[in-house]
């Protein structure tokens, strides 16, 4: 489907009929079906992927074939009610987190409108309540006794095959950004049920192909692009060449060295794709400017993981990989690269379901000596935390003025901000080696906007849709190009630096996306360089 040209969306936006532009729907929300066309739903799953992930110890995909979300038959099993059902009772009695969301919302509209696809669509059904209420409408109705006794009139309907598909509409309409989370004044995290809808759809076997194949490439390959050691290795070391045909030095990188002091995983993208291979110079210069003992692996070769789209097994799985790498290479601890999924992982889950990782040292920086408390039970830090500790620790040589062709502003990630607290190390950073500024208050922080197209979102079918729900950050982002001329969106995901590149071309051209480490690397004053001008820093080749 033919993405709109910028004004008809634009306008499209503004002025159709929406419950974001003041239209009152004529019927109520649960007699509305949705409709599937081209353009509206991500792929689903090919069938080979959802074989390979359920042929693992551990991992439940059932159900796989070829299917069309179009097409009336979805192909489920014949007692796909039963699985839905007992799955939901089962988690119910899991997570008593999720009883308190089902039980304790007032439908009091806080959340309404902070939800950027609510904002971007109009569609009530992606007001965070509402879609909550998608799930606990079916919890009203078979585990409540309101519900059992009154049906419709406490809230509550039968699953049905029309529900079924109405989950899958939506649960694939929201990013699990936790923006709705920050207003809700009862602290419900509609997140948590996107992902329990999402876990209980895979129970029958619906689920999108742009999660489930990195998920399975994660699996296989130990990275989500699916690339095999020999390659990850020689993309690692392309930029290395290219980091001495800038600077005259060469990194000196070693792969799967046992015995190395640090352990460094980054996000695939940011050895494979632009502009994510100018973060990972940046990691280059910056590892080579301090002599750091570390070593990276081409068997953990990805820090982000794509199971917190799918289920608890496939993140608890994939998390494990790289500690299990840890283990096998005998290092103290773990750097982690700019991933946002990655670090939600960590903070949130990574305890309860491989942790702790007794086995590792907390992480002190052998350059300063900073003892990483935070990190006393993941033994793993964020490449910013370990950066900002060294520019106040005054250990790195920096020339802000390398920086001089770049206006930036900040982008929060939603896994490292809301769900890390990494809020003021890289503001710290960024005062050091670029000028820049912030945009509007409440886009920032605890409240960013999302880029409307994470948990696994960013898939081209759904183009239209990604635009639309990335428009209250382009929003900001504009705001601040056109008042104090930035052009470069800066930000630590490597999901945001390829979603946001979409999303600048889009609504913002003349604003680029890059990460904090590349404007680290291009501001580096390395010891022994032959450095020449180099007008667009890293990019300059």
């Amino acid at each position: 489907m033919a993405l709109p040209k910028l004004e008809e969306l634009s306008r499209s936006v503004a002025e159709d009929p929406s419950m974001a532009t003041g239209s009152v729907p004529t019927r109520e929300w649960m007699d509305i079906p949705v409709v599937f066309k081209s353009g509206n739903y991500a792929y689903p799953a090919k069938k080979d992927k959802v074989e390979y992930l359920n042929s693992q110890k551990g991992l439940s995909f059932p159900n796989a074939r070829v299917w069309s979300p179009e097409e009336d038959d979805w192909k489920l099993p014949e007692n796909w009610k039963e699985i839905i059902l007992n799955g939901l009772k089962e988690r119910l009695d899991k997570f008593r987190s999720l009883k308190i969301f089902m039980d304790c919302c007032v439908r009091c509209g806080a959340c309404a409108d902070k939800c950027h696809f609510f904002l971007g669509t109009g569609d009530p059904k992606n007001m965070p309540v509402l879609r909550a209420e998608l799930l606990r409408s079916v919890y009203r109705n078979d585990f409540t006794l309101a519900g059992k006794l009154l049906g419709k009139m406490a809230g509550g309907r039968e699953m049905t095959v029309g529900v079924l598909k109405e989950w899958f509409m939506y649960a694939y309409q929201c990013t699990e950004c936790r923006r709705c989370s920050v207003f809700c004044p009862y602290g419900i995290d509609t997140a948590e049920i996107t992902m329990m809808l999402r876990e209980l759809l895979h129970t029958v076997g619906i689920g999108i192909n742009w999660i489930l194949e990195p998920a399975s490439n994660s699996n296989r390959t130990g990275n989500h692009m699916g690339l095999q050691p020999h390659t990850f290795k020689d993309n690692v070391e392309f930029l290395v060449d290219d980091v001495e045909r800038l600077t005259g030095r060469r990194p000196n990188i070693t792969f799967n060295r046992k015995g190395a002091e640090i352990l460094f995983i980054t996000p695939s993208a940011d050895v494979f794709a632009e502009p994510g291979l100018y973060t990972a110079m940046g990691y280059l210069i910056l590892f080579e400017a301090l002599g750091l003992d570390y070593t990276w692996s081409t068997y953990a070769s990805e820090g982000g993981n794509f199971g917190l789209f799918t289920n608890n097994e496939m993140m608890k799985k994939l998390n494990a990989k790289m500690y299990a790498e840890a283990e096998r290479l005998k290092v103290r601890y773990i750097i982690g690269g700019e991933c946002g999924h990655m670090w939600r992982v960590l903070h949130q889950y990574m305890d309860t379901m491989n942790g702790p990782a007794d086995f590792l040292e907390v992480p002190k920086s052998p350059i300063t000596g900073t003892v990483f408390n935070n990190a006393a039970s993941t033994k793993m830090i964020h490449i910013t935390e370990f950066t900002a500790d060294l520019i106040k620790n005054g250990k790195l040589k920096l020339d802000k003025s390398r920086n001089s062709h770049i206006k930036a502003t900040w982008h929060d990630s939603c896994n490292t901000a809301r769900a890390m607290g990494l809020m003021d190390e890289p503001r710290y950073v960024l005062d050091h080696v670029v000028d820049w500024v912030e945009m509007p208050e409440n886009t920032i922080r605890e409240q960013t906007f999302c880029c409307g197209s994470g948990t696994g979102l960013n898939t081209d079918e759904i183009m239209e849709l990604r635009m639309r729900a990335g428009l209250p950050r382009a929003n900001a982002v504009k705001h601040v190009h056109d008042k104090h001329g930035v052009n470069m969106l800066a930000c630590v995901c490597a999901i945001d630096r390829a979603t946001l590149t979409s999303l600048m071309n889009y609504w913002n051209p003349d604003v680029r996306v890059c990460g904090l480490s590349e404007l680290v690397g291009n501001a580096i004053v390395l010891d022994g360089e032959t450095r020449e001008e180099l007008d667009d820093g890293l990019r300059t080749l």
